[in-house]
């Protein structure tokens, strides 16, 4: 377990950090709990992500601190994350966290 701040690998917005602390607060989310965020391959959809709350950290995680929120992020997900900015949308085309993810290769090369 690593404990880092590391701006240049996961940033968080303004409007995505006030969301996560609006979600702590009307849900009453206890300071020990970190925001844990992950990444699956997606195949031809690109990758899949995760977030939710978690109260422990794993060998292998990264904790990032930022904007005053604890961030728990596995290695293999971390390599996936790099660079990404995470975002909150409250447009008219729906709410929701987004992923912003240079890394993240969403044309699919299948063949019809």
């Amino acid at each position: 377990m690593k404990t880092e701040n590391m701006e240049s690998e996961i940033t968080i917005t303004p409007k995505a950090v006030n969301e996560i602390k609006k979600i702590i607060e009307e849900n009453k989310i206890t300071p020990e709990f970190g925001l844990r965020i992950g990444v699956k391959g997606g195949g031809a959809a690109g990758l899949t992500y995760s977030l939710g709350f978690d109260p422990d950290t794993r060998d292998g995680d990264t904790i990032i601190e930022q904007s005053g929120l604890k961030l728990l992020i596995d290695g293999k997900s971390l390599f996936y994350l790099s660079g990404t900015q995470l975002d909150y949308s409250d447009g008219l085309n729906g709410k929701g966290f987004i992923f912003n993810n240079p890394n993240d290769n969403k044309n699919c090369g299948c063949e019809n």
